[in-house]
């Protein structure tokens, strides 16, 4: 089996890149980091690799709003060869700054929907900057990167991560095609008194106050996804802040699956 080539794309500000090209790597798969000036003077570069992926971080300072300034340069002047990736049977992966980079272009929703705002991320509900470990959920069955992922122990950290849709019709719309794929949940055994799947979850279960605890989506081939949460900061059981307290260590953190699912789907 040939391994896929993942493109780890940065850009000033960027600070994730190492740590997650390392798990792709113990994935399986061959990488490289491009800073997107290398990528805007040569986009044909982009079809080289089957894996698009754009970390975590705080892209150019995240001045104005986070990712704005990347996803500005992006579409300016990768949107085509962007828009011919997508269409190709190959994946897209943002973390974090990236997910928030990847709302902007709005990369998941077809080309003609992309000026209406669906769907946006802003800042969390209590206006800060917010660093902890969170409890999530797989709520579809449709994302290539969340395959056999039933629950993920997963840090978080930013400011701008609350999810919110335009409208009810449109949060139908993405929960019927799948697209509303990772949320928050309580931790195991626990279950918010008179909670239903569609309310929202208390700080901190629900960190930013995302509109029906969402904390990844996906597009409607399931090969795009984005997350707030960092899989990256989780590969290694050892990563895990009570790793010294397990009886049985796992052999993997919980998001090593995250990109062992993107190196096997070409498989």
């Amino acid at each position: 089996m040939v391994s896929p080539r993942v493109l780890v794309l940065r850009a000033p500000g960027t600070n994730c890149d190492v740590e997650t090209e390392f798990a792709f790597q113990q994935a399986g798969a061959r990488t490289e980091r491009l800073h997107i000036n290398q990528l805007i003077e040569v986009p044909r570069l982009l079809s080289e690799f089957q894996v698009l992926c754009l970390p975590g971080g705080f892209s150019y300072g995240d001045d104005i709003a986070a990712g704005r300034i990347l996803a500005s340069r992006i579409e300016r002047h990768l949107s085509d060869a962007i828009e011919a990736f997508v269409m190709s049977d190959r994946l897209v992966l943002g973390i974090c700054n990236g997910f928030q980079v990847m709302m902007r272009l709005g990369i998941f929703f077809p080309r003609v929907d992309r000026a209406k705002s669906l769907a946006t991320l802003t800042r969390n509900d209590h206006g800060r900057f917010e660093d902890r470990w969170v409890y999530l959920r797989t709520t579809s069955s449709h994302c290539v990167f969340l395959r056999g992922i039933d629950r993920m122990h997963l840090p978080m950290a930013h400011a701008e991560g609350k999810f919110v849709m335009a409208s009810a019709e449109q949060a139908r719309a993405m929960t019927k095609a799948g697209q509303l794929a990772l949320r928050y949940c309580p931790p195991p055994g626990e279950t918010p008194t008179g909670h239903t799947p569609e309310h929202l979850l208390p700080f901190p279960i629900n960190p930013n106050g995302s509109q029906l605890n969402v904390a990844g989506i996906c597009d409607a081939t399931g090969r795009v996804f984005g997350l707030m949460p960092h899989p990256e900061r989780h590969i290694d059981p050892t990563q895990h802040p009570s790793w010294t307290r397990r009886a049985v260590q796992p052999e993997r953190g919980e998001g090593f699956a995250v990109f062992a699912n993107a190196v096997d789907y070409f498989s």
